[in-house]
């Protein structure tokens, strides 16, 4: 073994990996060298070890068998005896401290899973919250979330999915897409609800126009704060403490940079503001004060309404409620990355090394948490963001799960398929995910979803359902190894059930070749007859697997209604068919790989989600849905 390759082996770096095949691919030297050049893989001594309940736990180098205080989290302080550098097992699940000498750890103990799904099976919906018409605005907002979960909760609906609501750039219109967020700590406020309804809202969102107009909006609303309002922002504020200064004063600065220099980011500010404690920030701070307490009340006023979205969920029968959405990482140049780069890996971007999807592989250009800075931090900036996402949600969605074990890290200008796998510590972070699941949702615990679409490691599935996880089960892609469709019958109970997500076709776009055309349309070549015949034979496999014993429909609407059907006879504890799928849409919400040719993130719907429920044909699915 080369010195580089020990060192690569050192940092979690994998110089071997299987492609979508199941064949062994090598990583170049070079792109080793580039990525450890980039890392810094500087941890400290150990501070922060995890258990499971009731199990002894193995405990770092740095402890010495004999005596040692336990002080638990409920403040119960213990005497116990190390052996064999092992701590004897722990009754209560939580943060624990563990001292011995002047050296001091922190002892997270699991339980054994993530909350389980309600008794029984149950459906439920997802949505794109900018989609929604309820209110009448440019663009649906966390009042418009509200009004659509009061009509699927008394429809029936056990649960509501959404995609990121964490904090974009409110300054930069062209930011829109919520998988490439400035910090997942904070809301996304342009969807906090302010202005009046817009006549006749076009069926796209006008994103350069409508997001400056909401931040106007949300302005006036500022302004115009009671005495009584005033002062439970003051209190939110201030509980907010520096997480919350550091990312108004981002927004602030964000917002003179990019009027005055079209900056994108703070990459992009001149070299004194790259710093937040920097005598330049601080001058900022105190000379546009107002600025930055109005970005923090965009953050309190998007969170309350979140928050009453929430409620509104839980309180029209819905036994999950909200299932919130977590990003796998930041924009680089956000806010995040300005306030809390040394939580982050700099220099790296995350993607997915070259699949049958994607020859060339794939730069998502985000960046991630760093598996060094989470170790040399305790795991705070991790539990930190799955609080953040957890609040006010009945469940949650980890977007590409696999992140959690092992990120495909690209250095800064390079291809994509010049990358390699990097270790994240699984076990630790899974451990964490059982303790905040079970502590959300004002303690009565939120499911756990996790993304696990396409390519993952052998028993990675299994690793997910041991603790309580649910995968995706998808129903174009629920296939046995000679491409047949898996009847539904046969489907795991141990994940959730859907017709589509958003980044695929629905099922009408689907069965009618929607998703052929936009990529023949995106490659200025027709469809070729070879992709319509293929789609052809599928909808005949399709049909054998989820249809009755009538003829392959050419109508749509069939197609729609079988696959309904069969998601709800699935054993899936829990079925989510996107908005798109029960009113029969034929356009997806995104798709994947496009910026400009394809309208990703702006299509609304055509109508309110209670006057389309009202609709017999969507009224019949919903029927089948409750039956099933």
């Amino acid at each position: 073994m080369t010195e580089l390759h020990a060192r690569a082996e050192a940092a979690g770096l994998s110089r071997l990996w299987q492609d979508a095949k199941g064949q062994d691919q090598v990583v170049s030297d070079a792109a080793l060298a580039a990525i450890l050049d980039r890392l810094d893989t500087h941890v400290g001594d150990t501070v922060f070890v995890s258990g499971d309940l009731n199990v002894p736990i193995p405990l770092p180098d740095t402890c010495r068998d004999g005596a040692a205080r336990l002080t638990l989290e409920s403040g119960e302080t213990l005497s116990v005896t190390l052996l064999d550098q092992v701590l004897p097992g722990i009754a209560q699940p939580g943060y624990h401290r563990l001292e011995q000498g002047e050296r001091q750890w922190t002892v997270a103990v699991a339980p054994p899973h993530c909350p389980a799904p309600p008794p029984g099976r149950h459906w439920g919906s997802a949505v794109q919250i900018p989609s929604l018409r309820e209110g009448g605005g440019a663009f649906g907002d966390f009042a418009s979330l509200a009004s659509a979960a009061k009509a699927l909760g008394h429809a029936g609906a056990a649960a509501l999915a959404i995609s990121p609501v964490h904090a974009l750039f409110p300054a930069d219109a062209a930011r829109f897409s919520p998988y490439a967020p400035s910090s997942r700590l904070f809301r996304n406020v342009w969807l906090a609800p302010a202005g009046e309804p817009v006549v006749d809202a076009p069926s796209l969102i006008d994103w350069p126009g409508a997001a400056p107009d909401r931040m106007l909006d949300l302005r006036l609303v500022y302004d115009r704060l009671d005495e009584a309002q005033r002062e439970a922002f003051s209190r939110w504020r201030q509980a907010g403490g520096e997480r919350l200064e550091a990312q108004a004063r981002f927004d602030a600065l964000h917002a003179y940079f990019h009027a005055r220099d079209r900056a994108s980011g703070w990459l992009d500010w001149p070299d004194e503001y790259r710093d937040p404690t920097s005598e330049a920030v601080a001058r900022f701070a105190a000379e546009h004060e107002d600025a930055i307490r109005f970005h923090a009340f965009a953050q309190w006023w998007a969170d309350r309404a979140l928050h009453d979205a929430a409620d509104t969920a839980r309180g029209s029968g819905m036994a999950i409620g909200l299932i919130a959405d977590l990003a796998i990482g930041v924009a680089m140049n956000g806010a995040d990355g300005w306030s809390r780069r040394g939580e982050l890996l700099t220099g790296l971007s995350i993607g997915a090394p070259p699949d049958p999807l994607g020859p060339d592989g794939q730069n998502w250009g985000i960046t991630a948490l760093s598996p060094f800075a989470l170790r040399r931090q305790g795991f705070a900036p991790f539990i930190d963001t799955l609080r953040a996402v957890f609040a006010h949600a009945g469940g949650i969605r980890i977007d590409h799960a696999l992140g959690l074990c092992r990120l495909w890290v690209v250095p800064d200008g390079a291809p994509a398929d010049q990358g390699a796998y990097l270790a994240m510590p699984f076990a630790d972070m899974l451990r964490i995910l059982r303790i905040e699941a079970q502590r959300a949702n004002q303690g009565r615990g939120a499911i756990v979803i996790g993304e696990d679409l396409g390519t993952v490691p052998p028993g990675f599935r299994d690793i997910m359902a041991e603790a309580g996880m649910l995968g995706m089960r998808v129903l174009p892609f629920e296939r046995d190894a000679g491409g047949a469709f898996l009847p539904p019958e046969t489907w795991s109970d141990q994940a959730i059930a859907m017709t589509a997500t958003h980044d695929i076709a629905t099922v009408t776009g689907w069965w009618q070749g929607r998703d052929l055309e936009w990529r023949a349309r995106i490659t200025g070549h027709g469809v070729s007859p070879e992709d319509s015949a293929n789609r052809a034979e599928e909808r005949t496999a399709l049909w054998l697997a989820i249809g009755d014993d009538t003829p392959e429909p050419a109508d749509s609407a069939i197609a729609v209604d079988a696959a309904i059907a069969a998601i709800a006879e699935t054993p899936c504890p829990l079925a989510i068919v996107p908005v798109e799928d029960l009113l029969g849409l034929d356009e997806q919400p995104n798709l994947p790989g496009t910026i400009d040719e394809h309208p990703n993130w702006r299509r609304r719907l055509p109508d309110t989600v209670d006057r389309s429920f009202a609709q017999p044909e969507v009224a019949a699915r919903i029927a089948v849905l409750n039956a099933r």
